[in-house]
């Protein structure tokens, strides 16, 4: 677990810093500078991006990831990395055809409700292809056991880039209409750059000699597409309905609560990129007491982390939304929603990477993209009836449902489960640590009763971790930081 914790921790920094930077954006900056239809319009146009990006990637990024350690040639790898290359242009040429020649029923389908969406079909493909080729290209330095740099431009570089274009926008410097455009470009500069940094990795001599098993990652690829289009549904389609549903302004209210609540997902987005090419490994050679141990670690530890970061948010989400516009405050209700949905995702731990690297993905891909349709048709039931709440609570079943059956696959495939006795005792000392912090009567300005809060409850928490032992890794860190503050 080294490699896995110097790189975790390295990407939980950077990808801290990318969520505050982020933070500035979202509860500010865009809050403030943008009315709250462009924000709502920014929120569906990258979302919808999102939605595409799988299709854009044709699922390269998993394969990648899946079969280059099974090559050990270097003329096979230049043949596979070609066909990496490749492959996504089997979606993406099609897909600029049909985005040329209907632009306008598109543009009117999507601004059936909300006109301002309708002209913006262009940027929707532009980012969509950009962020469908920077995951190639990030999956390409991370089969290299190198993911500290693209987590820093998937987590900072764009959301620096924008909190700078924000602040052009307010000092009249560039109008919305170049800010949207800006946005565009500087997607299509991130991938350019990622592009640069995986060919320093291994720089690619195209070849036509594609490997003996293409076929079987044809079709793995094409399942790959199902899969990630399945489970990018169920994250991202959520504001794409409610643009088509009620006013655009909400989606603008609903992306900072979601924002807020994703802060959860920070350390699991983080080890995830070094546990996935880690995993794969595992299984091609198949160490399965090393996988069995790195489920159950990459478990407790995300769920320690992940639970405390829930807490954080909850106990203080009154006081924080006090420094937002009051047309957001509304969203307390969705905050906690989301984010029980995203501690759930990280007891899990590194099951993703489990489940698409073994001979069951074609079984989970299928659950997959059921439950994809049960998300859309939680959406399309439960938005009109109780809007924002409605679409956070449609997130949480369908979610809750997809862990609950992947959990179950792996655990019946594979004999391993993520619990331990440990998973138990973080769950205690949390539900006691939030019971009792939540009702210390604080009547002081809203900073002084979050840092007043905050600074007991991790206080309190890392004292219980570092005393009683309950997770390996974290004491083990904890261990090592305190032995060096000591004189």
């Amino acid at each position: 677990m080294g490699i896995v914790f110097k790189q975790s921790l390295q990407n939980t920094i950077i990808t801290a810093i990318g969520f505050g930077v982020g933070a500035i954006n979202a509860l500010f900056l865009y809050a403030n500078f943008l009315s709250d239809e462009y924000y709502g319009l920014v929120t569906v146009l990258l979302s919808t991006a999102a939605i595409l990006m799988p299709l854009f990637s044709f699922g390269v990024h998993n394969t990648l990831v899946k079969y280059y350690s099974s090559f050990r040639e270097s003329e096979e790898q230049d043949g596979f990395l070609s066909l990496m290359l490749l492959l996504p242009l089997l979606t993406i040429i099609p897909a600029t055809i049909l985005t040329y020649f209907g632009a306008t029923i598109i543009g009117n389908f999507m601004g059936s409700k909300n006109a301002l969406v309708k002209d913006y079909v262009w940027y929707i493909f532009l980012i969509g292809f950009a962020m469908g080729y920077f995951e190639v290209f990030y999956a390409w330095s991370k089969v290299h056991l190198k993911s500290v740099f693209g987590n820093f431009m998937k987590e900072v570089f764009v959301r620096l880039g924008v909190t700078i274009l924000l602040l052009m926008v307010y000092l009249d410097y560039i109008s919305v209409t170049l800010f949207l455009k800006a946005l565009v470009a500087l997607y299509m500069l991130r991938t350019i750059l990622m592009k640069i940094y995986a060919y320093l990795q291994r720089s690619p001599r195209i070849t036509f000699q594609f490997p003996k098993n293409t076929k079987t990652i044809l079709g793995y690829s094409a399942l790959i597409i199902l899969g990630g289009s399945a489970a990018v549904v169920q994250l991202e389609i959520d504001r794409f309905m409610i643009n088509q549903y009620i006013a655009i302004e909400n989606v603008a209210y609903y992306s900072v609560a979601i924002f807020i609540a994703t802060v959860v997902a920070v350390p699991s987005r983080s080890m995830h990129q070094i546990t996935y090419p880690l995993t794969a490994t595992l299984m091609n050679t198949k160490d399965h007491l090393g996988l069995k141990e790195l489920y159950q670690k990459s478990s407790l530890t995300l769920f320690t982390i992940a639970g405390l970061l829930f807490l954080l948010i909850v106990l203080n989400i009154t006081d924080l939304y006090c420094f937002i516009p009051m047309e957001y405050r509304n969203g307390a209700v969705v905050v906690f929603i989301i984010g029980l949905a995203k501690v759930f995702d990280a007891i899990l731990g590194n099951s993703n990477a489990i489940l698409y690297n073994s001979n069951y993905y074609k079984t989970v891909l299928g659950l997959g993209v059921v439950l994809a349709i049960f998300t859309i048709l939680f959406n399309l039931w439960l938005i009109p009836l109780y809007g924002v709440e409605g679409a956070a609570l449609a997130t949480f079943l369908a979610i809750g449902i997809y862990n609950i059956l992947k959990l179950t696959v792996v655990g019946l495939a594979f004999k391993i489960w993520p619990f331990t006795k440990a998973t138990f005792w973080i769950f205690i000392v949390l539900l006691l640590l939030g019971g009792l912090i939540y009702y210390i009567p604080l009547q002081l300005h809203p900073i002084m009763n979050i840092i007043i809060r905050s600074v007991l409850l991790v206080l309190v928490y890392t004292l219980i971790l570092y005393k009683f032992k309950i997770s390996e890794d974290i004491s083990t860190v904890l261990s090592k930081y305190l032995k060096r503050k000591t004189p």
